[in-house]
C-alpha cells in the first residue's frame, strides 16, 4: 500500500474538521464544570475532558448542550475559568455526551500542560 493510500484510509475515520487541527491534542482527563445561562438561570454540569488543546477540549458530560451554546468552563485542577462555545452537536456514548468546546480565544496554559510542537506527529508503530 502506498503512503498516500495509507493516509487516505486513516482519514476516513476522522470526524469532519479533524484533519485541519490548529494545535496538537493531548489525551488527558481533567475534571471540569460547565456553566450555562438558560432562561435566566445558571445551569452547572460536572464533566471531564477526554482530550485538550490550546483552543479548547472534548469533554464528556451527562447532559448535552446544543451546538453554538456559549458557556463557562471551570478547570477544577487549576481553579481557572474560560469562556467557550459548543462547536457542533454532541455525540452520545455509553458514558454520556461527547461535547466539543472551543475557547473564545486560545489559552495555552489553561490545562497547565506543555503541548507538543505543531510539527510533531505520532508514530504509527
Amino acid at each position: 500500500m502506498t503512503a498516500n493510500k495509507e493516509k487516505s484510509d486513516r482519514g476516513t475515520s476522522l470526524l469532519p474538521g479533524e484533519e485541519r487541527r490548529r494545535s496538537q491534542r493531548v489525551v488527558i482527563r481533567v475534571p471540569v464544570v460547565l456553566e450555562v445561562m438558560m432562561s435566566g438561570q445558571k445551569i452547572t454540569a460536572a464533566a471531564h475532558t477526554v482530550a485538550v488543546n490550546v483552543h479548547g477540549a472534548m469533554v464528556l458530560c451527562s447532559r448535552p448542550f446544543d451546538a453554538g451554546t456559549k458557556l463557562e468552563i471551570f478547570n477544577e485542577h487549576s481553579r481557572e475559568r474560560a469562556s467557550a462555545r459548543v462547536t457542533r452537536a454532541p455525540r452520545e456514548s455509553a458514558e454520556g455526551f461527547l461535547i466539543p468546546l472551543e475557547f473564545d480565544k486560545s489559552i495555552p496554559m489553561f490545562w497547565q500542560i506543555s503541548f507538543p510542537p505543531s510539527t510533531w506527529k505520532a508514530s504509527d508503530a
